[in-house]
């Protein structure tokens, strides 16, 4: 039989309970620090939800309609709607880590993204804190902005979100016409944050966009044929060529006939639907966006200017209008018998010369009399008189048929891009000093498209001012008067007043250096 002590009884249950106590008093602790370690990690986790930093995607689940190139596949417009995922959960993320679109995974496993953290290729890189890049040239003002860029279309802004806090918030102002101050074309800024505090936040993305873009405006002088090249088309070529149609067009001002007019350029440029800034409620993200086009010259290219390390010249477009419209000529007539040409009849061969008849001022007014001296020469010739609504193809194959284009300075002479390398430019100059600016806007531009430019400048006496205004009216006596008191007073009577009468005989020589140099091509 066991005794019990009743005392020792009570102390060892006290002993028993001490120790089960302290035992769940050790598995309470524990959990409770778990409570706290999981409930900070929820709160951390919806403050990164919440953060200037982390901007979720929540696009509406709308594809753009991309524009394809002639034999391009199908394909969206470099945009992807981001945001939600499974289980209703918003997946967080900082934008310059948002990938577009994930492609199929590469041989280590990892998706083939175009993610601003990578390279397009892939290939993973840092992310630098982005840059904005503003050139000036004698016509434009362009700005490269490089980084987390948002565009932001009906406040007409384009801002870049450093990764880091900068010192400083900067801005500017520009127009994204090819030309300084014209009316009718809303600026656009240029914003770099200064911090991602919230006294200035950046736009959350509503759609991240894997190839870059190109903010351009149109209206302005466009519409004169002369300037649709020289401030838009040439200008457009130069900033898109080197992304191969991978680039996407926000167009300011937008003007649909010019889009219709030039839609085949515009198709090869890019291969996605160009989008009209001005009403675009999108809060587009990109990595790099080039806001305005940079005109180097009227017409032409400088190769050292071109962006992206390729140097593109005049000869470079020619030969991109030559493929985008499937013009058949790369060089003009041959006059001569060489062993790679079959044997010609030199009397029934003639070079082609296309007579551009302006039909208002600066007209040609003895056009049957310059017929009769170029046939004379041993040209074959054609009156052209190009209208506005004429079918660019159908007007560029005209051109490429022929040899030589003479024509009195104007904007008809812009067709010399369609002319195959080799041939002839014969620019008529009006009276009144005006070789400066036609060297500039044709002369320049034909000698890079590899054409050969005669220049034939007329006399006061070949000049119908002379009879209206007479001998001793300024714009007769003393053109240097009329520059001096300013452009509209040269436009108003060199360009506007003025037709031509060419002295046949005075011309005939221009004609012969024409024949002679397609003699020896």
């Amino acid at each position: 039989m066991v005794s019990v002590d009743k005392q020792a009884a009570p102390a060892a249950g006290r002993g028993l309970l001490s120790s089960w106590a302290q035992r769940h008093l050790n598995l309470c602790f524990v959990a409770g620090f778990l409570l706290v370690l999981l409930t900070y990690l929820v709160v951390s986790q919806q403050f990164a939800a919440t953060s200037p930093v982390a901007v979720p995607t929540t696009t509406p689940h709308r594809k753009h309609q991309a524009i394809k190139s002639p034999g391009a596949g199908a394909g969206e417009a470099g945009s992807t709607q981001g945001g939600r995922g499974g289980a209703g959960k918003t997946e967080a993320r900082p934008a310059h880590e948002q990938q577009q679109q994930a492609g199929p995974p590469k041989a280590d496993g990892r998706a083939r993204g175009v993610g601003l953290k990578r390279d397009d290729d892939g290939a993973a890189k840092p992310f630098d804190n982005g840059k904005v890049v503003c050139i000036a040239s004698p016509f434009s003002y362009t700005c490269d902005v490089f980084g987390d860029v948002r565009t932001n279309g009906t406040a007409h802004t384009v801002t870049l979100v450093p990764v880091t806090s900068r010192p400083e918030r900067r801005e500017w102002s520009i127009q994204a016409y090819a030309r300084f101050n014209m009316t009718g074309i809303p600026n656009v800024t240029v914003t770099q944050l200064d911090s991602t505090s919230a006294a200035s936040p950046a736009p959350a993305c509503t759609v991240t966009h894997r190839v870059p873009a190109i903010v351009l405006a149109l209206g302005g002088h466009l519409g004169n044929y002369f300037h649709d090249f020289s401030d838009a088309l040439v200008p457009l070529f130069v900033a898109s060529r080197r992304y191969d149609g991978e680039v996407q067009l926000l167009a300011s001002n937008i003007q649909p006939w010019w889009l219709g007019k030039y839609e085949a350029v515009v198709r090869r440029l890019t291969k996605y639907e160009v989008l009209d800034l001005d009403h675009d409620d999108q809060i587009r993200c990109f990595r790099h966006v080039t806001v305005g086009l940079n005109m180097h010259k009227e017409f032409n290219i400088v190769p050292e200017l071109v962006p992206g390390g390729v140097p593109l010249s005049m000869l470079n477009f020619t030969a991109f209008l030559r493929e985008t419209y499937s013009l058949p000529r790369a060089a003009p007539i041959s006059l001569t018998n060489k062993k790679s040409s079959p044997p010609v009849d030199r009397k029934k061969k003639k070079p082609r010369l296309m007579l551009l008849d302006r039909g208002h001022y600066r007209k040609l007014v003895n056009v049957p009399e310059i017929v009769k001296a170029a046939e004379k020469a041993g040209f074959e010739v054609t009156i052209a008189d190009p209208r506005f609504n004429v079918r660019v193809k159908e007007l560029a194959l005209s051109v490429n048929s022929f040899d030589v284009l003479l024509g009195v300075h104007g904007a008809g002479l812009t067709n010399s891009a369609f002319l195959p390398p080799g041939a002839v430019v014969i620019q008529v100059v009006p009276y009144g000093k005006l070789e400066p600016m036609a060297q500039r806007e044709f002369g320049d531009p034909a000698a890079n498209m590899g054409l050969r430019y005669l220049e034939y400048s007329i006399s006061v006496e070949e000049s119908t001012l002379l009879e209206t205004l007479g001998p001793h009216h300024p714009a007769i006596k003393d053109p240097d008067s009329v520059h001096r008191s300013g452009w509209d007073k040269v436009a108003e009577y060199y360009l506007g007043k003025q037709n031509v009468r060419v002295d046949v005989e005075r011309f005939a020589p221009t004609l012969a250096l024409a024949l002679d140099h397609l003699r020896r091509q």
